[in-house]
């Protein structure tokens, strides 16, 4: 849950709309993540608030979503991820509680740092194999849900609706085969989304705040923390660096 500190800050923020966001998708993007201690956020809001929007959806401003995510059976996603493959994909399902829509997305990386995503309706109408087979090397029948993921998020955009910014919060996985669970505690992860190398207020913000890109992925370190069996040596130095930012962490 949010606390009253966090709402306090969010509240002098002017509202974006789900339909002006329409204008600032940036479904071909670059993306720079980072973590740091939830503590931090009030300055993050605080200094970001002259710059910056925040989307409101029924009057809320921080969404919760759920997400599943779908892979072979042999974790071929992950692994590729692990393995340092410069393209990837992530396919996933993702489920936004508080309007109710959900989306069957695929996310691909290409060897130019760049993300693109798409993403379709997931109902029982969908087009499902058709989406997965023209934009994947995959058959939705040979995948499977594999981790589930589910946050609570907030949502900038900066003035000139060059950029978006999350912050995911109260990050909490589940393994969908062997039900083990596991969190960040009181890290978040905060990722920039940029068409392109556009200035960007908020990477001053947060390196004034001494908060320095980290590459992570939530589906990877669900994985990790929850599938104990599965190789994850590249992601050994991730979850020490993960865990000096939050004593309490518990790791596998």
């Amino acid at each position: 849950m949010v606390n009253s500190i966090l709402s306090k800050s969010l509240s002098t923020y002017s509202p974006i709309s789900l339909d002006e966001m329409e204008t600032v998708k940036l479904m071909n993007r670059v993306d720079t993540k980072y973590v740091c201690h939830e503590s931090l956020l009030p300055a993050i809001l605080k200094q970001a608030q002259a710059d910056y929007l925040v989307q409101e959806v029924a009057g809320k401003r921080v969404a919760t979503y759920d997400t599943v995510y779908y892979d072979t059976d042999n974790l071929e996603m992950y692994i590729r991820h692990h393995d340092q493959q410069l393209v990837r994909r992530k396919v996933r399902i993702r489920t936004y509680l508080d309007t109710g829509d959900e989306y069957l997305e695929i996310k691909k990386k290409n060897n130019h740092g760049r993300t693109k995503k798409k993403r379709i309706p997931f109902n029982s109408e969908a087009p499902v194999n058709e989406f997965i087979t023209k934009h994947t090397p995959y058959q939705w029948t040979k995948l499977h849900p594999t981790e589930r993921t589910d946050f609570e998020r907030i949502t900038l955009v900066n003035k000139d609706k060059t950029e978006r910014l999350t912050i995911d919060m109260n990050l909490r996985f589940e393994a969908c085969d062997n039900q083990t669970t596991a969190d960040l505690g009181p890290l978040v992860i905060i990722e920039l989304k940029r068409d392109g190398l556009q200035p960007s207020k908020m990477q001053h913000i947060l390196r004034d705040l001494r908060i320095f890109p980290m590459k992570i992925s939530k589906y990877c370190m669900g994985v990790t923390m929850t599938i104990p069996t599965i190789k994850h040596n590249r992601f050994k130095e991730k979850l020490i660096k993960l865990n000096k930012l939050c004593r309490n962490l518990t790791l596998q």
